[in-house]
């Protein structure tokens, strides 16, 4: 495994972030967002989450480069689920399969258990195997599967709800 090193992303992280991410939009269903990130709307992103929810990036510890991202977000808006948060995570293709996606979702469990949340969910592309197994590795269970919400690249797909109460 990598020296990785984890800190607060800041705006000057934005290209990495967004060519990470971009990645994904346009060539898997790991997301399902359509369009890709500016580098702009990637530094709003990041400079507007703050807290529990601020972006969190792992770099390799020899050479500084941001090799992947996390965060924490609400999980829905209604003040009920306020004890709830959502996890995402992406890895530099280049990168995966070196154990850093544990080291940042074990940051981000951390840091959701030290701001009091009960729960974290993750909505993980059905077939995305290597997501499925990090969160089941570290102690998530599946809770249900979202049939056909979400259509990309001329497909349906479903989407595994996967949850670990702290």
């Amino acid at each position: 495994m990598p020296a990785i090193a984890l800190r607060p992303a800041t705006a000057a992280d934005a290209p990495a972030i967004a060519e990470i991410y971009n990645y994904e939009v346009e060539n898997t269903v790991v997301t399902m967002d359509l369009v890709p990130r500016s580098v702009e709307e990637q530094q709003s992103y990041i400079l507007t989450r703050t807290g529990a929810f601020a972006t969190i990036v792992a770099c390799d510890s020899e050479t500084g480069e941001v090799i992947g991202w996390g965060a924490l977000s609400p999980y829905k808006d209604r003040p009920a689920y306020n004890t709830s948060v959502e996890d995402s995570i992406y890895i530099r293709r280049d990168r995966t399969g070196q154990g850093i996606g544990k080291v940042l979702l074990n940051h981000l469990l951390d840091t959701a258990r030290s701001h009091g949340f009960h729960s974290v969910l993750a909505r993980i592309e059905a077939t995305t195997e290597a997501s499925l197994a990090l969160h089941t590795k570290l102690g998530f269970e599946t809770v249900g599967v979202e049939r056909e919400v979400a259509r990309k690249f001329g497909r349906w797909i479903d989407v595994v709800l996967m949850q670990l109460i702290l």
